[in-house]
């Protein structure tokens, strides 16, 4: 059995772990509302631009912009939207293990992979796994700022519009509660109607000064829109998965805590009633 004073020192270095998780829990709930309040606020623009995307892709107008022509697959782009952080429980790993399965399906069917990583912990994964990063984007902050993304996905956006990718996916976590977030994937480009809840009706728009101008602003506007959206969303769900982890950190060393304190107590009695042996049988002795 450990010594009082070895038992000591552990109980104190967990107090003072457990005031770290605690203080690292606040601070995630803190910065957890904020990023809800700031993916909500994005949401109706979002699902609105949405909505104008994915009918022009049925619209009658005899401009097609490269976003809405089909190809066929046979290189692929992949945005991979991680956090910079841990510390947030699976959050990361759950996403990258469905990035990593989809990669090894592309992988068996010949496609060829160029990747996009917005986070720092996307980033070093795709550099241990070796597949193409063409850009990258860390440091982001708490709050998602467009400046810093539209360089890295304009890499991508590019080399679709060249005709130098044939389909392009983004990979993130969707925010469902504080308990829950979801990782997905979903193709971003090129936009199809079906996939984004645009009716089979055959319409179009009263386009001014033309078709192109307008289509080439508006669906540049929609994955911006998009990419905006989705990392907004993994910062709330990186906030949330931590304060959870950092609540479920400071729980675990409570109990450990109260293991060690009972270990000690037990130690500290045992240490008691040798003494008084010894002293009882020295003064029989006598």
């Amino acid at each position: 059995m450990p010594s009082g004073k070895e038992i000591r020192n552990k109980i104190r270095s967990v107090e003072n772990t457990r005031k770290i998780t605690k203080a690292m829990e606040m601070v995630a709930a803190s910065k957890m509302r904020k990023a809800q309040d700031r993916m909500r606020a994005a949401r109706p623009y979002g699902e609105k631009i949405r909505r104008v995307a994915a009918n022009l892709s049925h619209a009658l107008t005899d401009y097609r912009h490269p976003f809405l022509s089909e190809r066929e697959v046979r290189r692929v782009g992949l945005i991979v939207i991680t956090s910079d952080k841990g510390l947030c429980g699976g959050l990361n790993s759950n996403v990258l293990r469905q990035v990593l399965a989809r990669m090894k399906e592309w992988d068996a069917s010949g496609v060829k992979l160029s990747v996009t990583c917005i986070g720092n912990k996307g980033f070093g994964f795709m550099q241990r796994t070796g597949v193409n990063i063409v850009s990258h984007a860390e440091g982001l902050g708490d709050a998602p700022r467009m400046e810093k993304l539209i360089g890295p996905i304009k890499v991508l956006m590019d080399a679709f519009i060249a005709g130098e990718l044939d389909a392009v996916y983004i990979a993130n976590t969707r925010f469902v509660n504080t308990m829950k977030q979801d990782p997905a994937i979903e193709q971003l480009l090129p936009l199809s109607g079906d996939e984004v809840g645009a009716g089979h009706s055959k319409w179009d728009y009263l386009y001014e000064p033309d078709a192109k101008t307008v289509i080439d602003t508006l669906l540049v506007r929609y994955v911006e829109a998009l990419i905006y959206q989705a990392v907004a969303e993994n910062m709330a769900s990186e906030q949330s998965a931590r304060m959870v982890a950092m609540k479920s950190a400071s729980d675990n060393a409570k109990n450990v805590i109260g293991e060690l304190k009972l270990v000690y107590n037990k130690a500290r009695q045992a240490a008691i009633t040798k003494e008084l042996s010894e002293i009882v049988g020295g003064a029989a002795a006598v």
